[in-house]
């Protein structure tokens, strides 16, 4: 058939034409969004779950309602080498910006864009960096607000600015964080000290963090009340019926179909993860020289999608292990079967080693965002199938 009329899109955070087996999620937001609007109470929201089950896309679409109810939003994606201040200042640079037209008074704005730009500069205690830097905001920096160089402190006082900001105007702001694992202990507790002030305000303010699957334990090292401050939202593999309307309601768009056997197959290949579900249904699309796409249409074009994930989704991520460190996930896979948490011991014990002589690997592997600790003493893969394809290479 017509490639140029595939409509399936297997890419890291890229959107599928067909965001199937999320609504839970999105009415759950859509109501966090209205009680706020309303001046109740909420918490925010953190999204968790392995890599390839689409916690960008979710993140990008709760962005969308935020946006469509009339909030300021910005989003940012943590990284490990880089502090918060910067990033935070021009995701809420945004957000204030989005609001700013419909507030009557441009000098309370710009009081907050004084403060906004206070804190921004002290992203670095290099002062010849301070002095270079300038993070686009064209007022003067209000000297004495949000700029005392603790984040945790600043940052609270710069969320209720902010908060009130938006709440002069009856809307909400709305900062969204990929990778939020990433991000520093500092910043993390500056995170959760920020949004426990805003939750007791009931504040019209939220964070919405998208993370591997230990970023509640992340969180809660930070701060312990962190379990209790959040929504948490595990994002998962699709189920059967989910799986089937990703593929299908595209297609139907398309004036083509698939036989049962043919979505018998995809299932079974995909195992209902959404990165997968569109590569094998690109791949099939691809194949099959007419409608409906049948189950020999897939199992030819099977190689094709398994090609592609080992080279971009599962090998560039191998390669960039050390050989130590490969040599430890080759371990894990060889004993998680179906790439489930393993002992770290059990590992030890495989490779003949003392635990503690694999801790550079294990830690190295961990912050590369490969492997994960599930819990005290259990690591896991961040991507699934991911001990599949090493025992296959």
């Amino acid at each position: 058939m017509d490639p140029v009329r595939n409509p399936y899109a297997p890419g890291a955070g890229q959107r599928p034409p067909e965001l199937a087996g999320r609504d839970k999620q999105l009415t759950a937001f859509d109501i966090v969004l209205e009680r706020v609007a309303r001046g109740r109470p909420e918490r925010s929201v953190m999204l968790t779950g392995l890599r390839g089950v689409g916690k960008t896309v979710l993140l990008n679409q709760l962005r969308s309602a935020a946006v469509s109810h009339g909030w300021g939003t910005g989003k940012i994606e943590a990284r490990p080498d880089q502090e918060l201040r910067r990033p935070l200042s021009s995701a809420l640079h945004m957000a204030v910006r989005a609001i700013a037209m419909a507030h009557r008074n441009p000098e309370r704005v710009d009081d907050f864009l004084g403060i906004l730009k206070a804190f921004a500069l002290r992203s670095t205690a290099d002062k010849g960096m301070r002095e270079r830097w300038q993070p686009g905001i064209d007022v003067p920096a209000v000297i004495g607000r949000a700029d005392s160089g603790d984040i945790e402190i600043d940052l609270i006082e710069l969320f209720k600015e902010a908060a009130a900001l938006a709440s002069d105007i009856g809307v909400g702001i709305a900062i969204f964080i990929d990778e939020m694992q990433d991000l520093g202990p500092e910043d993390i507790s500056a995170i959760c000290g920020a949004c426990h002030e805003l939750s007791q305000d009931a504040a019209p303010l939220i964070v919405v963090g998208a993370g591997l699957p230990h970023l509640p334990a992340v969180l809660s090292a930070s701060k312990s009340y962190s379990e209790r401050l959040f929504s948490y939202h595990r994002i998962d593999r699709l189920d059967r019926e989910s799986a089937d309307q990703a593929l299908i309601a595209p297609a139907e768009r398309e004036e083509v179909k698939f036989t049962d056997e043919a979505l018998d197959s995809l299932y079974q290949k995909a195992d209902g993860y959404p990165y997968f579900v569109q590569a094998y249904g690109k791949a099939a699309w691809d194949q099959a020289p007419e409608s409906p796409i049948g189950i020999q249409d897939v199992e030819v074009a099977a190689p094709t999608a398994e090609e592609e994930l080992a080279v971009g989704f599962f090998g560039s991520r191998y390669e960039r292990a050390t050989p130590a460190e490969r040599e430890y996930m080759r371990a894990m896979a060889d004993l998680a079967g179906d790439d489930g948490p393993v002992a770290t011991a059990a590992v030890a014990t495989e490779l003949g080693r003392k635990p503690a002589s694999l801790s550079p690997a294990r830690d190295g592997l961990i912050k590369k965002g490969l492997i994960y600790s599930a819990e005290r003493g259990t690591i896991g893969f961040t991507v699934p199938h991911f001990g599949r394809y090493l025992r296959s290479v």
